[in-house]
This record gives C-alpha cells, sequence and structure tokens, in this order.
C-alpha cells in the first residue's frame, strides 16, 4: 500500500532524538519523490521535526516553501524559535505572520509569551495579553502559565499572583512557574509560604521542579537553614520527592551564598552523586564571593579538567586570583584560554523603548545616542559620589591603576543602559534592564543611586535572577 499525506505527517511525529532525526530526513526525501512535501500536513510534520532537533534553518525553508499555511505551521515555526531561545526572531516571525491575517490560537500565544519572557518586554507582554483577551480564546492552562511566567520574567509579579489565584484549575506548572518566579526575585519568605499553601491545599503533588523552585528560593533570599530542613524532608521522604543532582547542587549553593564555604565543600565530598561541573561552578562562585582562595584553586583546576571549553570556568578563576592581587596567576590562566581558543562570552544588556529594544556593550562606541549617554555617564558619576557613591574598584580585575579601573567601571553595559534610560524616558518612569551576565556589585550599587536620586523604580534582570531597587533599597537585601 502506498502512503499518503497522512501517513508521512504521522510517522514524522515519531522521529525524535538523534536517530529518530536521521530517519526523519531519510523520510523527507521520499516526501519529496512523491511530491508531497508542499502538502499542509506533511509540511507542518516536517518543520516541526526540523525545530524539535534545532535545525531552525531547515524548517525556516520547509516553511517558507509552503504554498498555504495554517494555524499549525505558523505555530511550528514561531514555537521553534521560542524553544531555541532565538527570542527575537520568534517575535519578528509572529509580527509578519499577523500582518499577513494569520489567526493564531492559544498554542501560538503561548510561544510568543515565551520569547517575550526571554526578552522581558513587558510592553509587548501586555499586549499579547489584551489581544488574548479580546479575541476571546478559552483561558486554557497552558495559557494562563505561560502569562504567569512571562510577567514573572519581566519583573511584575502582582500580576503573575493575580493570574495564578484566578486560575479555576491549577497544574503543578502554575504552581511551579509562580514558584520560581518568587524564587528569582529573591523572595523567600514568599516562596516558602506558598510551599506551604500547596501542601495544605493538598491537590496537587509536588514533583521534583517544585522542590528545585524552593531550595533556590531559600538560596536567593538567604534562608539557608529553612533550605536545609526541606532538603532534610526531602531525603526523609516527606513529599515523595527524590532528591536528585540538581537538588544538591542548590544545597551547594545555598550553603556558598551564606558563606558556609568549607562546609558546602564537604557537603560535596559526601554527596550519593559524582559532582557535576554546574555544582562545582557554583562553589566556585561563592569562593570568588567569600575569597577562599584554598577551595576556590582547588574548585577551579578541577573544572578545568572537566570542562576545557567552559570560558566562564577560566574568568572566575582568573578573577578570584586578581582580587587578592595574584596578577601572575591571572595571567597564567588567560595564557591558558587563549591556547585553548576559549573565548568569554561578552558582557551584553538591554533596555526596551517604545517597543524597540536597544542593547549595549561594555564600553559601547554603536549606539547613535553614544555622546549623550556618555556625557550624562560623567555627569551622574559627580553627582553620585558626592552623594556618598565610592566605586568599588574589585569589580575591576585588570592590573591597571585605579584611574584606568573607576574608567572601565563606567563602561560597563549595565550602566550604559540605565543611563540611557535616565535621558530616555520622563520622570518617575521605572527602569528595566535586563542583561545576560552576572551584574556586578559596583552596577548594584550605582543602579541603588539612581533609585534614590532621581526617584526611580529600577528593575534589573541578569543571568541568575532579579533585582528590584526602589529608593535605594533592593529586594535582594544586597544578599550576593
Amino acid at each position: 500500500t502506498e502512503p499518503n499525506e497522512f501517513t508521512f505527517a504521522t510517522v514524522l511525529s515519531s522521529c525524535t532524538g538523534t536517530f529518530g532525526f536521521e530517519l526523519g530526513r531519510q523520510i523527507h526525501s521520499l516526501i519529496i519523490k512523491r511530491t508531497l512535501d508542499t502538502h499542509i500536513f506533511v509540511g507542518s510534520s516536517l518543520l516541526d521535526m526540523y525545530a524539535k532537533a534545532g535545525r531552525i534553518h531547515e524548517a525556516r525553508e520547509v516553511f517558507e516553501s509552503l504554498p498555504e499555511r495554517d494555524v499549525v505551521s505558523c505555530t511550528a515555526i514561531i514555537s521553534g524559535y521560542a524553544q531555541l531561545g532565538l527570542d527575537a526572531e520568534a517575535l519578528e516571525l509572529f509580527r509578519r505572520l499577523n500582518l499577513e491575517g494569520m489567526s493564531s490560537n492559544y498554542v501560538t500565544y503561548a510561544s510568543v509569551l515565551t520569547a517575550l519572557s526571554g526578552l522581558a518586554a513587558l510592553d509587548l507582554g501586555k499586549q499579547v495579553h489584551n489581544h488574548v483577551l479580546r479575541c476571546k480564546l478559552p483561558f486554557y492552562v497552558v495559557l494562563q502559565n505561560s502569562l504567569i511566567d512571562m510577567y514573572s520574567k519581566c519583573g511584575n509579579l502582582i500580576y503573575s499572583r493575580r493570574i495564578f489565584d484566578n486560575m479555576s484549575e491549577r497544574t503543578v506548572i502554575s504552581w511551579n512557574a509562580m514558584l520560581v518566579g518568587y524564587s528569582k526575585h529573591g523572595m523567600g519568605r514568599e516562596v516558602v509560604e506558598l510551599y506551604k499553601l500547596m501542601r495544605n491545599e493538598n491537590k496537587i503533588k509536588p514533583d521534583s521542579v517544585t522542590l528545585l523552585g524552593v531550595l533556590s528560593g531559600c538560596s536567593h533570599g538567604g534562608m539557608e537553614n529553612v533550605g536545609l530542613e526541606i532538603f532534610e524532608e526531602m531525603v526523609n521522604g516527606k513529599d515523595g520527592v527524590e532528591p536528585d543532582i540538581e537538588h544538591y547542587g542548590c544545597v551547594v549553593d545555598l550553603l556558598g551564598r551564606a558563606g558556609r564555604v568549607e562546609e558546602a565543600f564537604e557537603f560535596i565530598k559526601k554527596m550519593p552523586f559524582e559532582p557535576t561541573a554546574a555544582l562545582w561552578g557554583s562553589l566556585l562562585g561563592a569562593c570568588k564571593v567569600h575569597l577562599n582562595i584554598e577551595v576556590g584553586e582547588f574548585v577551579g583546576h578541577r573544572l578545568l579538567e572537566i570542562e576545557p571549553e567552559n570560558a566562564g570556568n577560566y574568568v572566575i578563576l582568573s578573577n578570584l586570583y586578581a582580587s587578592t592581587g595574584r596578577w601572575e596567576d591571572v595571567r597564567m590562566v588567560r595564557d591558558l584560554m587563549l591556547k585553548k581558543a576559549v573565548k568569554k562570552e561578552p558582557g551584553r544588556s538591554w533596555i526596551e523603548l517604545d517597543q524597540t529594544l536597544h542593547s549595549f556593550h561594555a564600553s559601547d562606541r554603536s549606539h547613535p545616542r553614544r555622546e549623550e549617554v556618555f556625557a550624562k555617564m560623567k555627569e551622574l558619576s559627580i553627582k553620585f559620589k558626592e552623594a556618598g557613591y565610592v566605586p568599588d574598584l574589585s569589580c575591576v580585575l585588570h592590573d591597571v591603576d585605579e584611574e584606568q579601573k573607576e574608567k572601565i567601571l563606567l563602561g560597563h553595559s549595565e550602566k550604559l543602559a540605565l543611563t540611557f534610560g535616565l535621558i530616555s524616558t520622563s520622570d518617575r518612569a521605572p527602569l528595566r534592564v535586563i542583561k545576560n551576565l552576572r551584574i556586578c556589585i559596583d552596577c548594584h550599587n550605582f543602579a541603588k543611586f539612581v533609585s534614590k536620586i532621581y526617584m526611580r523604580e529600577v528593575y534589573l534582570r541578569d543571568k541568575n535572577r532579579f533585582h528590584h531597587i526602589s529608593m535605594g533599597v533592593c529586594s535582594c537585601g544586597d544578599y550576593w
């Protein structure tokens, strides 16, 4: 019996994983031979297969060659971009297809909200939420979960909680999205209270991700003793969730942030798992913050053995040496990076204004309003110093004089984004800045002065967490 378009569409949905993808490519060849590649069902399944395999360019080629498109094929390609973290591309495609008359369903909107979460584009997120309300789409749990996640990642936990509280039914994903939202904002007390509410309701059982969110919340919120109690309950089987390597990693992070570096090191030695690079990396970060050279040196070299291609490990070890003035060791680590051709990801910060994302790199001279930004930056530096701001030169890990260190600090991308926000928005408007790496202590202090002197709400989202600064006080409680 000859296979038809429905046969191929069905079989392609099974072509997942490395082995499945190779078979899928062969099936694609058969589809072309039978001239079924332009059929809407087959095309949608093909682009979905390529997207799930991370081959987004091939998926886009299939999509563009379709003579007609339906909501399934449009959603599949937007979702493909969003799942791979190509958020700007997903958003751009959604805009284009909307102009072409695409009718979106709840899955389309959930995919777009995923992209907006990555970009932390709050105004655009509100617009999509309005779209959903105007279209009178049924509020499926998947869509509500995406809205909770989007608002929390855009720094608006009030909206997240409002949606969560008004849900007629919640899945474990709903609870997890809210718990992780509080955790990323360093709101440890709220994390623990919500977790207790989940247990008391006893309708949905916590899963592995729930406990990760709770332990991470305790870590970010400086509640190490509560976190250790919850982990102990896990070990004793209270929630029926057996701790895995990631939960042990949370405990290491929790102890490390609290300055209990030696204890964290001993905890790793006694674990029933082989320590992962992520776990060692967490401990190395704690050694850098708390200047524990002895443990940090051991952990750093262990990481260079496990992950010789990860630039972050070289950078933290180099920074650890630099913070104690061991410049010869700094040069040794950097030479090793050059020898192994390892490149550090450049720091980048961005701010959304009038639905446009303005991106800045360290000492960026590419922005069209760069002269205004740098002039304002110098003005802020003088003004803040008069108000008590002292540049934290320990954040500059180069063997240069103090004047040069201060100049390097002023060029940090998050300072440029904040300064651009100040000169481009109305008085008292909140400033929302996102950074792809961790925010340094000096930029955190600088943002507190922006908030205090200019009466601005400042939202800083870095790679690990949110910092909500109001009147010069940060939600993280300066708990680094």
